[in-house]
């Protein structure tokens, strides 16, 4: 009946089932070096999406100036603001602001620069031959070009340079 009292114990193993300090700070330094290779194409990728979201606003606002001046049957301007990033649609009436249409704001750390500070749509689809180019502030994004042409056709193209 005390057979089972009689047998001796098994031994307990000392087993450990955790990491060492050792393996863990070469872990923790396998990743950090990783992370410093990955860390400049990342900046990178998103200069480059910054400057694709603006030149998509600008675009897109350049688009809707066209189709609002034939719309309203008015000639509209589109201006833009690198200080307070804006970009406006105005109607202007004698050489001054008669009425806001529509204003679109873009990213902080993108510039648009052009050869002329406002562009003028016409109600019979005629524009005034304008290029813009979108920079950021990271000098390693591709800037895009976007170009109006004389009959308002709106283009753009991964080209230019930035300073």
């Amino acid at each position: 009946m005390n057979a089972s009292l009689n047998t001796p114990l098994p031994k307990l193993k000392n087993v450990s089932s955790g990491f060492t300090l050792i393996e863990l700070m070469v872990t923790i330094a396998v990743l950090a070096i990783i992370a410093g290779i990955a860390a400049p194409n990342i900046s990178t990728q998103l200069a480059n999406q910054r400057v694709k979201s603006t030149a998509a606003t600008l675009a897109n606002a350049l688009k809707e100036a066209k189709v609002e001046s034939v719309i309203r049957r008015q000639p509209l301007t589109i201006s833009f603001d690198n200080t307070n990033k804006v970009i406006n649609i105005q109607h202007i009436v004698s050489g001054k602001v008669d009425s806001t249409v529509e204003s679109y704001r873009y990213d902080a750390k993108s510039t648009i620069k052009s050869d002329r500070s406002s562009n003028e749509f016409k109600p019979n689809k005629v524009a005034e031959v304008t290029t813009y180019t979108i920079c950021d502030s990271n000098s390693a994004a591709s800037p895009i070009k976007i170009l109006v042409s004389a009959t308002a056709v709106i283009s753009n193209r991964s080209e230019g340079t930035c300073p």
